[in-house]
């Protein structure tokens, strides 16, 4: 069975649909990219998988367990995290203590011992010389790198990356996606929206396009960018993976 496994899912208000009956399955393992223009659904997307908004129809199954109706924080603590797009740090707290509230609050007993944990966080994401500095002084890049570390701290099954990428220079963007890639590696699956197509197709191995809140397409990366659908439909994709 997959990880997560959606059906039929479908958000609406009113008359305005914003998510039509999306059917998506992620296997335990797996690297995901969800891509589409402006406005296509992507953030919905994700929103109601996280649980921060609630679906209108269909049904979300993340490990085995119906959890369409469950809260935000019960998803988590089942070991599904989020970052968000505009990095929310508590910029009064230092990034070690950032990253000890995903480790208490998030991870559901599911961390042995939460200091030696949040250690092995800060390393992997590369925020060990900045441990005791506070949220509030770091740059984007830094910042970026505290959303994943929080997220991750959670100890989650599925890591869902939001346009993490975005607002970073070239150079960062390479850097943070060297950082990402071994996360995957060492087994985490990841589900992430991007638009910045160069950094996302170099780390998963199928994408998703949304398009008007409905599924255009999905498959092998350079398959899918292809498409002429999915490039009538995502006006630039050409030049953006050029």
């Amino acid at each position: 069975m997959p990880l997560l496994q959606i059906r039929g899912l479908r958000k609406s208000y009113g008359a305005l649909v914003v998510a039509d009956d999306i059917e998506l399955d992620i296997a335990e393992g797996e690297a995901v990219g969800i891509i589409g223009p402006n406005g296509a659904g992507k953030s919905t997307l994700f929103n109601l998988i996280a649980g921060e908004v609630t679906a209108t129809g269909g049904t979300i199954v993340f490990a085995g367990r119906d959890i369409t109706r469950l809260s935000q924080p019960a998803r988590t603590r089942l070991g599904l995290a989020r970052s968000y797009q505009i990095p929310r740090p508590f910029v009064d707290m230092s990034v070690y203590e950032n990253v000890l509230v995903g480790a208490l609050f998030g991870s559901a007993g599911r961390v042995e011992n939460p200091a030696i944990h949040c250690a092995q966080v800060i390393a992997a994401t590369g925020l060990m010389p900045l441990a005791n500095r506070l949220a509030g002084s770091l740059t984007l890049l830094e910042r970026k790198r505290l959303e994943l570390a929080r997220a991750l701290a959670c100890k989650p099954r599925l890591l869902m990356l939001d346009e993490i990428a975005g607002g970073l220079t070239e150079t960062e963007a390479l850097d943070l996606v060297e950082t990402i890639r071994s996360i995957h590696a060492k087994g985490t699956t990841i589900l992430w929206i991007e638009h910045v197509l160069h950094a996302l197709v170099s780390v998963v191995s199928r994408l998703v396009v949304l398009s008007s809140g409905r599924k255009l397409g999905e498959g092998e990366p350079h398959a899918v960018l292809e498409s002429p659908e999915v490039r009538e439909a995502y006006l630039g994709i050409e030049e953006a993976v050029a």
